[in-house]
């Protein structure tokens, strides 16, 4: 998030001077103030980040309100207070100022309301100032408020919007930057909401059949093991007490939780340290390019993932291309926005370096990077034969659109077909199990 930083210091002839910066981290202020002292021969004496105070005003006829206020210092919150003519008030500083990061449902609502707006004619700052009144989210709001800011100070728009990655994310920054200098704006934003909606829609069939299955199987095995190490020998138990014959079935369920009631921290580690540390690992940029190398060799769901981050991938590149005129920085950020961290190393190692230092043509360059498929490479060499790369990338991403949409949803419901058998197995077992003890009973006198 962008925050605004206020600096003074001075001049070699000892003359105080005062300047704001728009920044998103602590090294970053630290980087341009050093820029500033090199160049002007400065000395900086203070440096004060903005921040939120909360103010409290009674009214003569007993009233109060309270409010929120952004400033350097809790003297100016006083000081604009006084001017306005209030006397009685307090001020106390936002010690804990949590902001949340918006949904991909606001920032689609946003593009989307921005989209008819300018199909309105309306001018894009007063679509920044509409929008950020009624956003809820308070880090959107504040971001679209300091766009509208920037924009007006003459800030160049690609350079605005890419300060904003963290709240819009990397891609529909850089698209509503390009759309900002584009004839095109209505056009490259439509494209832009229809990215995100896929991308939401994507994300949502793979937690519908990976993750959601997941946790039914977990959940299901822990009530197992709940049943065997607590609930059953509590009853199983009562019949050893009085030396009672066991059927087979009740004896081997005793003695697994027996075992289960002495050794469970082992099971315990042995799934817990390898999964941390390959979730550690994963999130390391050599972890990422590792599993999402091996994610698409996996059989059925692999592919399907495949197949999507290809899809888009040429649906950004459709998007890019048609707005943009720099082919590499196309090919980059759409590798950049597929979703596959192995597909963007290639890319970024092979295809680009081929294409810049070899001369290589653009179809041979993707061809030799090894992550599209055949029937990618194919109709990306009939689009260039007929000299239309870019109606080529749109039907390839319209092509594995309709596929995978198809493959995924069958495979939700495959996925959901087992796991209702598995958890009726596991249900059939217990209540055998839970059975049987039925069976036992005491001796005669």
């Amino acid at each position: 998030m962008i925050k605004e930083v206020r600096f003074k210091g001075s001049n070699p002839q000892g003359k105080l001077v005062q300047g704001t910066l728009s920044v998103t981290s602590k090294k970053e202020v630290k980087d341009q103030l050093a820029k500033l002292v090199e160049r002007h021969q400065l000395r900086i004496l203070s440096v004060e980040y903005k921040k939120d105070f909360i103010y409290k005003v009674k009214l003569p006829m007993g009233k109060a309100f309270t409010g929120k206020q952004s400033a350097y210092s809790k003297e100016e919150v006083s000081q604009a207070l006084q001017r306005m003519g209030y006397k009685d008030f307090k001020i106390t500083p936002v010690l804990f100022d949590i902001k949340v990061k918006p949904t991909p449902q606001d920032i689609m609502m946003f593009i989307k309301l921005s989209t008819n707006m300018l199909r309105d004619k309306m001018s894009f700052g007063k679509i920044l100032s509409m929008l950020a009144e009624e956003q809820p989210n308070r880090m959107m709001r504040e971001a679209l408020m300091q766009i509208e800011n920037q924009l007006k100070q003459g800030v160049e728009g690609k350079e605005v919007f890419m300060r904003f990655t963290d709240v819009f994310g990397k891609f529909p920054a850089f698209m509503m930057g390009l759309a900002t200098r584009s004839g095109n704006m209505t056009e490259i934003f439509e494209a832009t909401n229809k990215f995100i909606e896929r991308d939401m829609e994507i994300r949502k069939n793979i937690k519908k059949t990976l993750i959601s299955p997941m946790f039914a199987v977990v959940a299901t095995v822990a009530a197992v093991v709940y049943y065997v190490v607590d609930i059953f020998p509590a009853t199983a138990q009562l019949f050893i007490k009085y030396k009672m014959p066991l059927p087979p079935l009740t004896k081997a369920t005793l003695q697994l939780s027996d075992w289960l009631s002495n050794w469970w921290w082992i099971l315990l580690l042995l799934v817990a340290v390898p999964s941390i540390a390959l979730w550690r690992w994963w999130a390391t940029p050599k972890g990422k390019v590792w599993r999402d190398k091996h994610i698409i060799k996996l059989p059925v769901m692999g592919h399907l993932i495949h197949k999507s981050s290809i899809e888009i991938y040429f649906r950004v590149f459709g998007t890019i291309y048609s707005g943009a005129g720099d082919n590499i920085e196309t090919i980059r950020t759409a590798s950049e926005a597929c979703r596959n961290a192995y597909m963007e190393k290639q890319i970024k190692s092979i295809t680009i370096p081929l294409m810049l230092k070899e001369g290589e043509g653009f179809v041979q360059a993707m061809e030799a990077s090894g992550v599209f498929t055949k029937t990618a490479i194919t109709r990306l060499k009939t689009g260039s034969e007929t000299g239309n790369i870019l109606q080529a990338a749109q039907q390839i991403a319209s092509y594995y659109e309709s596929e995978t949409t198809y493959k995924m949803q069958a495979l939700i419901e495959y996925i959901s077909s087992f796991v209702g058998i598995f958890i009726a197995i596991a249900i059939t077992m217990l209540t055998v199990v839970s059975a049987e003890i039925a069976t036992v009973s005491p001796p005669t006198a």
